[in-house]
């Protein structure tokens, strides 16, 4: 299983054979962090590995210090954003799943050449006509948000003028005209164009999508975050974070972003002009030192920017993946350690106001419990989910608001909501249904399905 303790990583068929520079090894005492935490003073990564591992003198989670550290984390929760639990009413439009980036945490992608070359592929692209229909539909449905994210497709490209210079270059870059495909996903800008209407909010292009969206060129991340936002992006998520540690990176990711390049394209987002989110990917071969040391830098890039709307923990879903097929891990995350994420991230980002919980990981049982664990946004409709359920999670690709409604209240919470940037916000009467979203360009307060 997942293991805040894990000091490498060992995997004697692959001849994999890893000891870590960072390992939950402080100086400092759980009694002494939990002081910390309980006076509000800013956290340091030695407290925050104190906090997450219930103590680090011993491994294996203590229920009394986790219960500590949950209280502490619940009432600052209440203190920063009172009893409120938002969602937003959104689609998701994943373009394709094309993609060669082969990172092992993922069982979403097809390999182009399988795509290619399968008279049935298992894998899809939409073009930016049928992105344009898919959300066109969810706008009648009441969506205020559409949240992009595809593969690498090596067709894409930023807009005409980048496709040109791939076409051109004699460097080693991954691109294939669309015409080597059975279907051609445009490039990112006509893809963001296609949904970009009726004041729908478009949130998308990850720090790794803006990398492919501008190799073959010295382009800098602001010039290819501000063409995205001329064509119509409003937002970005702070995904394809998974680790912000790159020994870690290094084994589950190696043909990504270095976590100092996601840094400076997040930054350069936020230059941009857009808002941005922050995520975490835990519970595979990371142990309890790098959580802390991502939150750490998730914190400093929330003093440079300001920009950052939500933090949101992703625990590893496993089952299908690189990574328990070929032996790095047997389980993910503890519910323990699910709990104690949520709550050392709320403790230990003191800039960032809303902490997410995931029904899409967690389910709604697991995932109610930990919005008492310091968390305050539960996502949204989402209507379409495909990279959790071809990991091998089962909770579902949606929620209604009727669900939303019935499952806040059931903890005596407040039902609330939200568009993408907090500013707009609806709280519902569990009392007055029925229930449906309002705040989107078509919304009228009918069920969305």
């Amino acid at each position: 299983m997942a293991d805040g303790f894990r000091l490498g990583v060992t995997v004697p068929e692959l001849d994999v054979d890893i000891e870590y520079d960072h390992v939950p090894i402080t100086d400092q005492s759980f009694e002494n962090a939990l002081e910390r935490a309980k006076n509000k003073e800013r956290l340091s990564v030695a407290d925050g590995i104190e906090l997450i591992t219930t103590g680090t003198e011993k491994p294996g989670i203590d229920p009394e210090r986790k219960a500590q550290v949950i209280d502490i984390a619940n009432q600052r929760r209440a203190e920063i954003v009172g009893d409120e639990v938002t969602f937003v009413a959104n689609l998701n439009n994943n373009i394709t799943t094309v993609c060669d980036a082969g990172c092992l945490f993922c069982n979403f992608s097809t390999p182009s050449c399988e795509y290619r070359n399968a008279d049935n592929p298992a894998g899809y692209t939409r073009t930016p006509a049928e992105s344009r229909e898919l959300v066109d539909t969810a706008l009648d449905r009441g969506i205020s948000e559409v949240t992009v994210a595809s593969g690498l497709h090596p067709s894409l490209a930023l807009d005409g003028e980048h496709k040109e210079i791939l076409r051109n270059t004699d460097e080693l870059v991954r691109y294939e005209p669309p015409k080597s495909y059975p279907d051609d996903p445009g490039t990112y800008t006509e893809q963001i164009d296609a949904i970009s209407f009726d004041g729908l909010h478009v949130h998308g292009i990850t720090p790794e999508e803006a990398t492919h969206a501008s190799r073959g060129t010295d382009w800098e991340y602001v010039d290819v975050y501000r063409r995205l936002a001329d064509a119509g992006l409003d937002s970005v998520p702070g995904t394809a974070a998974e680790i912000l540690v790159d020994e870690v990176r290094d084994v589950i990711c190696s043909n990504k972003v270095s976590a100092d390049d996601w840094m400076h394209a997040m930054e350069a987002a936020a230059t941009a002009g857009l808002e941005i989110t922050a995520t975490i990917l835990y519970g595979h071969i990371e142990n309890a030192a790098h959580r802390v040391l991502h939150l750490q830098k998730i914190r400093r890039l929330q003093e440079r920017t300001g920009s950052i709307r939500e933090f949101i923990p992703l625990s590893f879903v496993h089952h299908n993946t690189p990574l328990y097929e070929q032996g790095y891990l047997s389980e993910g995350a503890t519910p323990a350690e699910d709990e104690l994420m949520v709550a050392v991230s709320r403790l230990f980002l003191d800039n960032i106001d809303h902490i997410q919980a995931s029904w899409v990981k967690h389910g709604d049982g697991r995932s109610l419990n930990l919005l008492t664990c310091g968390a305050d946004d539960y996502m949204g409709t989402l209507l379409s989910e495909e990279i959790t359920k071809r990991a091998g999670g089962d909770h579902g690709e949606y929620r209604t608001f009727k669900d939303y409604v019935d499952m806040i209240t059931s903890i005596g919470r407040i039902p609330v909501e939200r568009s993408t940037d907090y500013r707009t916000r609806r709280r519902i009467d569990p009392d007055d249904p029925p229930f449906g979203p309002t705040i989107g360009p078509r919304a009228d307060g009918s069920p969305i399905l």
